[in-house]
């Protein structure tokens, strides 16, 4: 045999309609079995046997289908009356056909093995210093990346709950949850201290501190959850006057407040108060109250 010698074998659909699966062997032929088959051309089936072999010579098996399909009145894929030629290979696909139906072809190469012996023996780092350049650096990205995005999913963590005010009092037993929407707008959050006065028909708070020891609040575009207790109900809402002390460093000084939700945990009943302003000296109408 030549080197680099290719031999093709087909078998079309109708070679093997009705067959559930196909088995392929491929052995050397000795000299005597070469010298029948060559010397006799009425030789048409070489002999089979389930011995082992050792091959002489390195030799890679292609396996791969291909077929000729058309599309029926159902939308159903069809190979009636479609053979695949002989010039068949894994490049391109013939088809005969005995209608004049349109058709299309499609394959499936299977993956050829790989061979870890060759893989482990040319696997030193000289040879391949760019493949472990790129493993690595690509590891270390993922790790990084991976740490990051634990961080930042311990910092989601601390922004849910809700947080008792600090000024609350222990012997108070009527609660109020306060739900506080910082606006998107760039610059939005503050760290000043925000304080609040809520007015009912029957009573009214008196100074409270928006606060939380542990996180924090009043971000740009956060949600922050409150939880209030008073002596008694202040019954129907009627309003919330807010402010800041204007106590934050450079831009963290200004807020944009976009709305308050205060809900009686009694009653359940909700009071919604719209702002969508600024608390600041430096915009709107430099206002911080």
């Amino acid at each position: 045999l030549t080197n680099e010698s290719i031999y093709h074998y087909s078998l079309n659909n109708e070679q093997t309609f009705g067959h559930q699966s196909l088995i392929f062997g491929l052995r050397e032929l000795n000299s005597t079995e070469m010298n029948d088959v060559c010397s006799n051309s009425s030789i048409t089936y070489l002999p089979i046997t389930n011995e082992r072999f050792n091959f002489t010579s390195n030799y890679q098996l292609r396996i791969y289908t291909s077929g000729c399909y058309y599309l029926d009145n159902n939308s159903q894929w069809k190979s009636d009356g479609l053979i695949a030629g002989p010039l068949t290979n894994h490049n391109q696909t013939q088809c005969f056909s005995t209608h004049l139906t349109s058709f299309a072809g499609g394959f499936v190469v299977l993956p050829e093995p790989i061979n870890w012996n060759y893989v482990f023996a040319n696997a030193d780092f000289n040879r391949n210093i760019i493949i472990y350049l790129t493993v690595i650096s690509v590891s270390l990205l993922y790790i990084i990346l991976t740490i990051y995005a634990r961080y930042k999913d311990k910092k989601d963590l601390e922004k849910l709950g809700v947080t008792p005010l600090p000024d609350n009092h222990q012997s108070d037993e009527y609660i109020y949850e306060i739900i506080v929407f910082t606006g998107q707008r760039k610059d939005a959050g503050t760290n000043s201290n925000v304080h609040f006065v809520i007015y009912g028909e029957e009573h009214e708070t008196h100074v409270r501190t928006l606060a939380d020891p542990h996180r924090k609040i009043l971000q740009r575009g956060g949600i922050d959850a409150f939880i209030m207790s008073v002596p008694k109900t202040l019954g129907l809402l009627n309003c919330i006057r807010i402010w800041h002390d204007n106590t934050g460093e450079g831009l963290s000084s200004s807020w944009f407040l976009k709305y308050i939700i205060i809900r009686d945990l009694q009653t359940m009943e909700k009071f919604h108060f719209i702002s969508q302003r600024w608390f600041a000296v430096e915009k709107d109408d430099g206002k911080v109250i």
